[in-house]
């Protein structure tokens, strides 16, 4: 998890994420998985090695900047030989959080929802609107 605590102004400042980011232009969310995997961890893995297991909208997510937020989520096995401790990168500090611990942090209130689903490995579907940075509404589907 990426804890956000990086010296800027930062929507997301304080709340830890999982890693991620915005596509490129002609980048599909595998490859923008893939690269924001080594951008955040300093981990280069091979396509085959991402699971494709979620589709999460978040409508108007960032009112400010009128942005509506489609997310890909993706699952990887890093083995832990590979697993560097507290890398810092642009957005924050890398953490390895233990499985169990995961919804003791700091998240978003959707990420509470649909993180189960993640652990458990089963593929979903959803949308969270938020208003002032509070959970409005939700609906999540397993699939």
């Amino acid at each position: 998890m990426l804890h956000r605590n990086a010296p800027r102004e930062d929507f997301h400042a304080g709340k830890w994420n999982g890693l991620g980011g915005k596509c490129e232009p002609d980048e599909s969310p595998l490859e923008a998985a893939g690269r924001e995997l080594a951008e955040e961890s300093g981990l280069e893995l091979a396509a085959e090695a991402f699971r494709p297991l979620g589709v999460l909208q978040f409508p108007a997510f960032k009112p400010a900047a009128a942005e509506d937020w489609l997310v890909f989520v993706f699952t990887v096995a890093v083995p832990p030989a590979q697993r560097r401790r507290e890398m810092p990168c642009a957005e924050g500090t890398l953490h390895w959080i233990a499985r169990e611990k995961l919804l003791e942090l700091n998240l978003w209130p959707g990420d509470r929802e649909f993180l189960p689903l993640v652990l458990e490995g089963k593929p979903f579907i959803g949308s969270f609107w938020y208003r002032d940075g509070a959970l409005a509404r939700r609906w999540l589907q397993a699939l």
